[in-house]
């Protein structure tokens, strides 16, 4: 069974930092690439980061470029990927899920290229 299970939201005060985590199982999640998205009330799902298969290429959405940062660890069985969120500001509050989809992506950041999800962790930054 296919899971993706999100960690580590909650609520911190701007400028504050939080490290999100995305467990995956069931699948052979190390041969997956990794993106972490986010979407607010009222708007759009934005891709924010996302990490190649091997771990070697990152990608970042402009808004959070020098902020967060995305890494993995592909240990045998199972697979966690990271969002490390640094200076937060309050218009990073969203719902923040994982995705995940096979070997390496051409729109890394696109929501449509991706397969499995996970059901969502809240951050909160409040100014």
């Amino acid at each position: 069974q296919v899971r993706l299970v999100e960690s580590g939201g909650g609520s911190v005060q701007a400028g504050g930092s939080l490290k999100l985590s995305c467990a995956a199982s069931g699948f052979t999640a190390s041969s997956y690439s990794v993106g972490w998205f986010r979407q607010a009330p009222g708007k759009e799902r934005e891709g924010v980061a996302s990490i190649s298969v091997g771990g070697s290429s990152t990608y970042y959405a402009d808004s959070v470029k020098g902020r967060f940062t995305v890494s993995r660890d592909n240990a045998k069985n199972t697979v966690t990927v990271y969002l490390q969120m640094n200076s937060l500001k309050p218009e990073d509050t969203a719902m923040y899920y994982c995705a995940a989809a096979r070997g390496w992506l051409l729109r890394p950041l696109g929501s449509d290229v991706y397969n499995y999800w996970g059901q969502g962790t809240q951050v909160t930054v409040s100014s």
